[in-house]
């Protein structure tokens, strides 16, 4: 039986797919790895035969249009060219190694994929709203998300990663928490989400960095090697000290070429970091690298997609925002497919997700974005036809949490676009977002494409899972049904913490 080594960046999905076996194979093939979430660059591994690979699933058919709807036929999506796999970042050195933490308990029982291999629902959570908005770490529906996005940390100048609200990350006490402990000891958002780590061991979280208030200052230290080898280096500390999975990188947009390169540069240095941290200290477990991923042309055509894919764990695609204040035209703002002529679809999902399985981005390791509010639009007639202002809003003026809609409007939907909207004729205010419906629709694609899962912005908007509009619940369950979510074991081990409570695993 032919063998294989380990090396950075490998997972035994990836080699699964690389050598054409099936992951059951491959594992059955290994007794000596009794958790495939463990594995470390340097191991050897046994390959079975290769097997045919399985045919992808169809996409589903369109579900019939609504009112303001003009067809009930969805296009066939664009052939994709699937590139060759990537080649794999550079083996790192062997390091002192300590045992890994003992296995806990499995995820919740729908959570039953294969380690690894099941739907990801990837979610933000955003620490400002624990304020006005009053979401807690609490209030995250653990039994239906896999990976947390924790937004967002800062980038200074030199390239040092740091966290932007203190008392919300680390300091605001919930009435669990102690006053009275000895020593540096984190409490806030940061202890809670370790919390919900513990109770759900399918719950992975990243610090996420950047987001579009914070972008411009990328573009500097990305463009140095010390300035990236301090980002790398700061961002794993924060990990190391805070307790994260992963690190999430969130750069609206890279503007040019350089940019675009500096950028795989960048995931590169951060690759390297998170595998040395990992081989000190967690046995080679393999730490996530993801980013939030642009579906506009002008932007992910700047984008070095098959160099970026090595380093990354998946692509959360922000498949939303494609209409709103700015355009002219009231306008769909995360519809899947154009419409003829385009005019109130300047941009579509589809689209997107063709152009990044054309870049070498398997389409596992897409995920899919939705949205958890709804973009509104004034003085109109609806979809196509010119609006004047955007009105108030739940939070800012314009936008509308999800759970705050339809308010006084009708609901429509249009199967051939995968868009929903609402209407109010007496008032003529559109407001664009997703229902149950649509969002049952793009489940269907998201399997039909062979898509890694679902991510949404952000969790505050959505009704609570026990609602029956809960468009989270709704996808959880879905894709529990489809084959089950990503039940891969998150780390509850942090040696080298400044934190003495999260060192001892709060215990």
């Amino acid at each position: 039986m032919p063998s294989y080594t380990i090396a950075s960046g490998d997972s035994l999905w990836k080699i699964a797919q690389d050598h054409g076996v099936a992951l059951d194979a491959l594992t059955a093939a290994n007794p000596q790895i009794p958790n495939p979430d463990l594995i470390f660059p340097g191991q050897e591994l046994n390959i079975p035969e290769a097997q045919s690979a399985p045919q992808n699933r169809g996409i589903p058919e369109p579900a019939p249009t609504h009112e303001f709807a003009t067809s009930n036929v969805v296009p066939s999506p664009v052939a994709a060219n699937y590139a060759s796999a990537p080649s794999i970042p550079p083996r790192m050195p062997q390091m002192p190694q300590v045992p890994p933490p003992p296995m806990a308990r499995s995820p919740a029982p729908w959570s039953d994929g294969p380690s690894g291999t099941g739907f990801k629902t990837v979610a933000y959570f955003t620490n400002w709203g624990v304020y006005g908005r009053n979401y807690q770490p609490q209030d995250i529906p653990a039994n239906h998300i896999t990976h947390i996005l924790y937004s967002f940390a800062n980038i200074r100048p030199t390239g040092e990663v740091f966290l932007t609200d203190t008392y919300s990350d680390l300091e605001k006490h919930y009435p669990e928490d102690s006053w009275s402990e000895s020593g540096e000891n984190a409490y806030g958002c940061i202890k809670q989400l370790f919390l919900l780590k513990k109770a759900h061991r399918h719950l992975k979280t990243l610090l996420s960095i950047g987001g579009w208030t914070y972008s411009a200052n990328f573009a500097g230290p990305a463009s140095t090697p010390s300035g990236r080898e301090t980002f790398a280096r700061s961002a794993v500390h924060l990990l190391a000290d805070l307790g994260f999975d992963g690190i999430d990188i969130d750069w609206e947009y890279p503007q040019n070429a350089n940019q675009a390169m500096d950028f795989v540069l960048l995931l590169q240095e951060t690759r390297r970091e998170l595998d040395r941290y990992s081989a000190q200290y967690l046995n080679g477990k393999r730490l996530l690298l993801t980013i939030a991923a642009p579906c506009g042309p002008s932007n992910y055509e700047k984008l070095r997609m098959a160099e970026m894919d090595q380093f990354l764990d998946f692509w959360n695609l922000m498949c939303y925002d494609f209409a709103g204040s700015w355009d002219s035209t009231a306008g769909h703002m995360a519809n899947v497919f154009p419409a003829p002529g385009g005019n109130h679809t300047p941009f579509n999902a589809d689209g997107a997700v063709n152009a990044y399985m054309r870049g070498g981005v398997h389409p596992s390791k897409i995920i899919f974005g939705l949205p958890l509010y709804g973009r509104a639009f004034e003085n109109t007639d609806g979809p196509g036809y010119p609006f004047q202002g955007v009105g108030e809003g739940s939070w800012e003026n314009g936008v509308w949490d999800y759970k705050d809609l339809p308010g006084q409007g009708r609901e429509a939907v249009d199967g051939r676009l995968m868009a929903s909207w609402c209407y109010d004729p007496a008032q003529r205010k559109m407001v664009s977002y997703d229902n149950p419906e649509v969002t049952t629709m793009k489940i269907d694609y998201i399997g039909g494409r062979g898509l890694g899962g679902a991510m949404w912005w952000e969790l505050s908007g959505d009704h609570h899972v026990s609602h029956e509009r809960s468009l989270v619940r709704i996808t959880g369950e879905a894709f529990g049904r489809m084959g089950g979510l990503d039940g891969s074991e998150n780390t509850l081990f942090y040696p080298i913490s400044r934190f003495e409570n999260l060192r001892r695993g709060f215990e």
